[in-house]
């Protein structure tokens, strides 16, 4: 009996898409093992020298001796990281375009109106390359010998305290706006444009404490210029194993940790995406990484593509919590 037209075209095409979907099967492992085939470029959407720009240089060369293909930074800076991150959003998602992501991006998600691309949409992120959180300090042989000292001093004297960060909406300048509202004490939060003039204002007295990232004031506390009261991490700091959390220091639920890592455009490849993924965990072992992490304050520890969505979702969504309860106009 002889089969329908119709009926061989549909037997047709269920054995090429058969035929496709095993190829596809076969290819996909393939892919990855094969990449990458030419230098991979890796966006820093800020200019060259910063702490984050040193550190993901290192992750690079370590990631280039690992796959024997170039891993080249392109430093994008302008507009506060927009340039690099428009340009990474842009670029094909094929591998071969990674992009510096960081905690600053969650604050901004929350803290803008509008900007040209979507840190949870627009990339998937590959992991972390370190993590750190913020010192709290003050000019050595101040009256104030530890968090509870502060505390107790803005309750007594509410609105006279003042605490120091750089620019409003910054990481540290939310740190401080969180820990009034945690403590629950009236203080006034000043922002300096840099971390010298910060640093400058601390040594002077002209703020009482002072938020900032361990490496911004490295130079005056290892000099004993300033002294830690604590950190804002959820485990002290390896580097000052002697100052406590501020969580330890008598106020639940304050915790501060900011972070780097990379991402890729959305829509490129699962498998991927694991592949790099692996190479970083394998670059961040390397003792030059650590060391250079450890010495800067940083923790140089990665996490899952997944892990990293979630830790972006979150601190977007603490932020923004912060941003409404400070009453910080959106800009």
């Amino acid at each position: 009996m002889s089969i329908a037209p119709s009926a061989r075209l549909v037997r047709c095409a269920i054995a090429a898409v058969c035929g496709l979907s095993l190829t596809l099967a076969i290819a996909a492992p393939a892919r990855a093992e094969t990449y990458p085939s030419k230098p991979v470029r890796i966006i820093v959407p800020y200019g060259p020298g910063g702490i984050a720009d040193v550190t993901m240089r290192m992750v690079a060369q370590n990631m280039s001796e690992h796959f024997g293909k170039q891993f080249i930074i392109e430093n994008r800076p302008g507009a506060a990281g927009v340039v690099g991150m428009q340009g990474a959003k842009e670029a094909a998602p094929d591998g071969y375009t990674l992009v510096m992501v960081g905690g600053g991006l969650t604050i901004a998600k929350a803290l803008f109106k509008t900007l040209p691309y979507n840190i949870e949409t627009d990339f998937t992120p590959v992991s972390t390359t370190a993590s750190y959180g913020l010192v709290l300090t003050t000019k050595v042989g101040s009256a104030y010998k530890n968090i509870q000292d502060v505390i107790a001093a803005a309750k007594a004297k509410p609105g006279m305290l003042n605490f120091g960060t750089i620019n409003a909406g910054s990481a540290q300048n939310l740190s401080a706006e969180l820990f009034r509202t945690l403590a629950g004490i009236d203080v006034t939060i000043v922002p300096y444009k840099t971390t010298p003039d910060l640093a400058n204002a601390v040594l002077r007295g002209d703020v009482d404490v002072a938020f900032e990232y361990f490496v911004g004031f490295q130079s005056p506390i290892t000099n004993d210029q300033m002294t830690v009261l604590a950190t804002t991490g959820r485990e002290r700091a390896s580097n000052l194993p002697n100052a406590p959390t501020v969580i330890e220091s008598g106020v639940p639920g304050y915790e501060v940790t900011s972070w780097n890592g990379l991402a890729v455009p959305a829509g490129t490849p699962a498998d991927i995406i694991a592949t790099l993924n692996r190479a970083v965990e394998d670059a961040l072992k390397s003792p030059e990484v650590q060391k250079f992490s450890t010495a800067a304050g940083m923790e140089a520890r990665g996490m899952s593509s997944e892990d990293l969505r979630k830790r972006i979702q979150s601190d977007v969504a603490k932020w923004a919590q912060v941003i409404e309860k400070a009453g910080i106009a959106k800009r």
